[in-house]
């Protein structure tokens, strides 16, 4: 008998993260390995993000018209939002059904279709193939078989969700209705903002080295916030001793973290900041008082306000400043962070001006966003091999159910995220909380 004739039997191996569980079932501890392990990072592209959920895409307004596109990354996959020659927004992973090239290159464009340089297979703007050189050979050579199809050519599409000017998409048949994802308390506060048609003022993209859970941790954790960020605490942009609430959707994965501003006097102020490295300043005053000269969108006091939406999308508004922000993962120790700046299309020149002079607030070197990006490279710096069983601390606001609070002195919404993401990923422990 020769070799080639032997059957051979191949036995899946199994997969040794099928035996990781969570340490503890409140998720008042989180592992550093799902920082830095490589199989756990490759275990989220396909449950997290190809999983049964709705990843953020781009505003409505960026494809404002027929043809108009945006390219954007959802895990680690290219992807095209576009809107099609009816006029509906669609999406599609950007890569060549052919060879697996990137189609689209532009960040931004309008086109109405799109080629492949490799070997110009050509799309429309729904990600259909509508043109395939030398499909029927050249001088009577070559050619694909006849019952090429191109129809089963396409590039992959995803299902796609709108609501109030948000581009949602998802790969997975399995995720619920956009809306019933999104739950009762991030409805709210998206229905809140969303109140006309949007006028896009700007972007930043940022590179942080870390993990992109430590800034989807740090952006629902409003114990640093007042901490960390001293311009924000001195001059009362946000402090922890202003009315707030902390909002956690049921699920966990989903949260809202806001402050309502002037709402704590300059006694309680100073007691609640004694010994805390003089993060607030009660001597300082800015030169230039018109960057956080504020005139309220809205009547209800709030001046400081987050929403995170499980995986990978922030809502902010911080006075007069709006944006939307994609988490894009770039490996185990490594992300982007794409900010959408915008307004509203009928803003007077005078408060688009004042919008786009507070973005100097936030973004990359933000005067309350900059250290957000440098703490959470001094975690991913500091835990790399560390040992296995290794935790995070995780008690602010007490250990137990995870549940809102009428208050911002808490990490509820942290250990919420990280009862989502053990769910989603396989790792939740036996008996829950």
């Amino acid at each position: 008998m020769k070799l080639a004739d032997i059957p051979l039997r191949v036995e899946a191996a199994a997969d040794p993260l099928d035996q990781f569980r969570w340490p503890n079932a409140d998720y008042t501890r989180t592992p550093y390995r799902v920082f830095t392990d490589e199989a756990i990072y490759q275990r989220e592209m396909a449950r997290v993000f190809r999983g049964p959920t709705w990843n953020y895409l781009a505003l409505e307004a960026e494809v404002p018209e027929t043809g108009s596109f945006k390219t954007v990354q959802i895990g680690n996959v290219p992807v095209v939002v576009s809107r099609n020659v009816e006029g509906k927004v669609t999406a599609f992973v950007n890569r060549c059904a052919h060879r697996g090239a990137t189609v689209v290159r532009q960040e931004f464009g309008r086109a109405d279709g799109h080629a492949c340089i490799y070997h110009q297979w050509n799309y429309d703007s729904s990600g259909e193939l509508c043109g395939v050189p030398y499909r029927r050979g050249l001088n009577g050579c070559g050619g694909y078989p006849k019952d090429f199809k191109p129809a089963e050519h396409g590039l992959e599409k995803l299902r796609v969700a709108l609501y109030k000017g948000l581009v949602f998409g998802s790969f997975s048949d399995e995720a619920p209705p956009l809306l019933d994802y999104l739950g009762v308390h991030i409805v709210t506060h998206i229905d809140r903002i969303f109140v006309k048609p949007l006028k896009v003022l700007g972007y930043h993209r940022q590179r942080i080295s870390a993990n992109w859970k430590l800034y989807f941790e740090n952006i629902k954790d409003p114990y640093h916030a007042g901490l960390l960020h001293t311009f924000m605490a001195t001059f009362g942009v946000y402090r922890s001793t202003q009315k707030g609430h902390t909002l956690v959707s049921p699920g966990g994965g989903h949260a809202v973290v806001y402050s309502i501003t002037n709402t704590d006097s300059k006694e309680s102020v100073l007691e609640a900041y004694k010994g805390t490295d003089n993060k607030y300043q009660a001597d300082f005053a800015l030169k230039a008082p018109g960057l956080l000269q504020w005139t309220p969108d809205f009547h209800d006091g709030i001046g400081n306000l987050i929403v995170s939406v499980f995986p990978n999308m922030v809502i902010h508004q911080i006075l007069n400043t709006f944006a939307t922000r994609q988490v894009r993962p770039l490996g185990p120790d490594a992300m982007e962070l794409y900010w959408t700046y915008f307004g509203f299309e009928d803003d007077a020149a005078e408060r688009t001006a004042a919008r786009l002079q507070q973005l100097n607030l936030v973004g990359p070197a933000g005067y309350i966003s900059m250290e957000d990006g440098e703490a959470i490279r001094l975690v991913q710096q500091s835990i790399r091999g560390e040992k296995p069983d290794a935790t995070s601390f995780i008690e602010m606001g007490g250990r137990g159910p995870i549940v809102d609070a009428d208050h911002v002195v808490t990490e509820v919404c942290t250990r919420g995220l990280w009862q989502q993401y053990a769910h989603t990923m396989g790792f939740a422990p036996e008996v829950s909380a």
